[in-house]
């Protein structure tokens, strides 16, 4: 049998390339290593496997450890359907151009260093794009840009996803220019609980109707890797850098404000409310009042924004439990008129209410409605601290130096914070609402400030952490209130003058009231 010619050889092995992208790495794709220079591209058997998942699945989310090689692996995968594909158009988005443009150069690396007969020609090249003569194409952009929008895509990469903020609006806009039969990789480690990423991750995972093709690489699946390397990734990144580098752990990776794994225990732990209140069944409801308790109701008032929404909670003050809670699109006049309806309902409790911008309007009812147990703050302090109001005896008669309500400041801010992270820290507080720990989960440190993530409102957690920043102060008010009566009823019972002083009667009908001379029934008092 004679020998196939070069001819032959070429014909079959370019035959092969075009049916099997993992044959075509293996065998024709060099990457640049930033030691070695130059070599083959040697897949392990995780690459070989995801490859292959790549290629039979039209959207794949991919959440993986660090320095697996997924970048590089996208971009051969890209560049074999470029190749082999005519008018095959790939979109690279990612945090920055220069990331993006990354992937392109990887592409570049690749098909430089193909043989010729599995070129393509280049009809155009510059740093940020690539194009064959076939038609294929493909091109960087940054998350800034409205590049997802433009013309029709065959493939979209979309690299480091959980970290771009404006995630939902470029998704969103590639759905008419993937709408011809597109597809679509993302992939990214993972940044918290509650973000896009996290979102379609899940849905990939629970959802058996869902588009989404998951993909999990952890940094286990790399066979060079063993928990000594583990343990320097620790020492190297921190706890949370490397459950977010290495992990796959969406829950410690995040910088949520509040723990995530505390979270998850609060979550495990919510319940359905026992009564659900109110035209659009926004007032929730777990315990009723108990009159031998002392409650606050804390409000913030939604800014007139359609994104933004007004919420209060009812916490009884001693164990910090969480007994009611609204969140809904009153008008804030309405608002204010519910508020002094359900604290008046709750013991009179301690109404306490955000009182910036259109606050106002929402604390205006219970002024008019003469609500006496409306909290106040001083002006000159700027915010509540609890000393300084004690020492000054908290005078509610004499409001001329204070005003309405809870003043939220760059001074305060931070203090209500602080507040919240101590007591979900401590698992003090009782949390039976699923909204409030939701809001919590995409509640954020972003760029120092504590923050929802974009495209999330805080307002359930801004009102629970003012009501648990304040709890300090009206349980040490109640306690000088407290106190107050002591020291009077201990100089009342010191008095020597008798006839302010009461014995009880045998015949269990009341008490009597001594007048200096004769003891007079109080029957008819009581």
């Amino acid at each position: 049998m004679s020998q196939p010619s070069i001819k032959e050889v070429i014909q079959q092995q370019y035959t092969m390339c075009a049916k099997d992208p993992i044959f075509f790495m293996r065998q024709y794709c060099y990457i640049q290593h930033p030691k070695q220079g130059k070599i083959k591209f040697n897949l392990y058997q995780f690459q070989e496997d995801s490859l292959s998942e790549l290629r039979d699945n039209r959207y794949s989310v991919i959440l993986k450890s660090r320095q697996l090689g997924i970048s590089t692996l996208s971009a051969g995968f890209a560049l074999w359907s470029m190749l082999f594909k005519e008018d095959f158009n790939v979109l690279v988005i990612a945090t920055t151009q220069e990331v993006a443009k990354n992937l392109v150069t990887k592409v570049r690396v690749m098909h430089d260093n193909l043989p010729s007969w599995l070129k393509g020609t280049i009809e155009a090249d510059n740093k940020l794009s690539l194009k064959f003569k076939n038609g294929s194409q493909i091109k960087a952009v940054s998350s800034a840009t409205t590049g997802a929008r433009s013309e029709a895509l065959s493939l979209l990469i979309i690299d480091e996803a959980a970290f771009i903020r404006n995630i939902e609006e470029i998704w969103i806009a590639s759905q008419a220019t993937l709408s011809t039969g597109g597809g679509a990789i993302v992939l990214s480690t993972p940044n918290g609980v509650g973000n896009w990423f996290h979102k379609t991750w899940v849905d990939g995972e629970t959802n058996p109707q869902t588009q989404w093709h998951n993909i999990k690489l952890h940094w286990r699946v790399h066979p060079d890797r063993n928990p000594v390397w583990r343990n320097e990734q620790t020492q190297l990144l921190g706890e949370r850098g490397a459950a977010q580098e290495c992990d796959c752990d969406f829950v410690s990776s995040g910088h949520t404000v509040v723990d995530g794994k505390t979270l998850l225990g609060y979550d495990e732990k919510c319940c359905d409310p026992i009564e659900k209140r109110g035209f659009d069944n926004g007032y929730w409801v777990w315990e009723y009042p108990d009159y031998s308790k002392n409650y606050i109701v804390v409000a913030d008032v939604a800014r007139g924004d359609s994104a933004d929404w007004s919420a209060f909670h009812v916490i009884e003050v001693e164990s910090v439990t969480q007994v009611a809670e609204y969140k809904g699109k009153l008008p804030p006049k309405d608002f204010g008129n519910m508020l002094v309806t359900v604290a008046t309902e709750w013991n009179n409790a301690l109404l306490a209410i955000e009182n910036a911008n259109i606050g106002w309007a929402a604390i205006q009812p219970a002024l008019d409605r003469n609500y006496e147990n409306l909290f106040y703050t001083y002006k000159d302090d700027g915010y509540v601290d609890v000393d300084v109001q004690l020492q000054k005896g908290y005078d509610m008669k004499d409001k001329s130096k204070m005003v309405p309500g809870v003043s939220t400041t760059s001074r305060t801010r931070p203090l209500m914070i602080s507040a919240l992270e101590m007591y979900m820290r401590e698992n003090t507080p009782v949390i039976r609402s699923k909204r409030l720990i939701q809001e919590l989960l995409v509640f954020i440190w972003l760029n120092g400030k504590a923050q929802a993530q974009s495209g999330y409102n805080d307002d359930l957690v801004m009102s629970f952490s003012i009501g648990l920043w304040l709890r300090d102060t009206s349980l040490k008010l109640r306690q000088q209130g407290i106190d107050l009566n002591k020291r009077a009823l201990s100089q009342f019972q010191k008095t020597n003058n008798t006839i302010y002083t009461g014995k009880g009667r045998s015949d269990n009908t009341g008490w009597d009231w001594n007048n200096g001379k004769d003891d007079e029934g109080l029957t008819w008092l009581v």
